[in-house]
């Protein structure tokens, strides 16, 4: 079985309940996968052992907050080359964060990105049946491709 990891940061709890549909998702299509606040991982260590990684954060000021910055900078030490990698973010009005995280994963890491690209989805739909479904069908789709892979 496949295992994936799905490293975020909320700050009012909207990219969370993204991360947690996205696990039912994964675990739908039959992936193993743990959800860590980026709070939580303390080394590039605690990265290793997943067959692909999901990072999300939300859109402040039409970036990603700083501690996501530093997370990145942690990540890139883990040596994620070849991994699938996804990523996410909720947002208000913009939404930039997940093209962000997404195009530092795929440049930076030179991690196989998966092809469904970054998710952004506006907060207001986040707690509501279609936002579930959507962050359900992402992570869905993206435990099928890591299957494939």
């Amino acid at each position: 079985m496949k295992k994936a990891l799905i490293a975020y940061f909320s700050r009012m709890g909207n990219t969370r309940k993204m991360a947690d549909d996205m696990a039912e998702g994964l675990r739908f299509s039959g992936t193993a996968v743990e959800v860590k606040s980026i709070g939580e991982i303390k080394s590039e260590n605690d990265l290793l052992g997943f067959d692909g990684y999901l990072f999300g954060c939300p859109t402040y000021h039409k970036d990603i907050t700083e501690n996501f910055k530093t997370f990145l900078f942690l990540a890139q030490k883990a040596g994620l080359e070849g991994k699938l990698g996804g990523a996410f973010g909720s947002h208000t009005h913009s939404g930039e964060s997940a093209g962000i995280i997404f195009d530092t994963m795929e440049n930076v890491y030179r991690m196989k990105m998966t092809d469904l690209g970054p998710f952004a989805l506006k907060e207001s739909v986040v707690n509501s049946e279609e936002g579930m479904r959507a962050c359900q069908a992402y992570g869905r789709d993206f435990g099928k491709r890591l299957s494939a892979s």
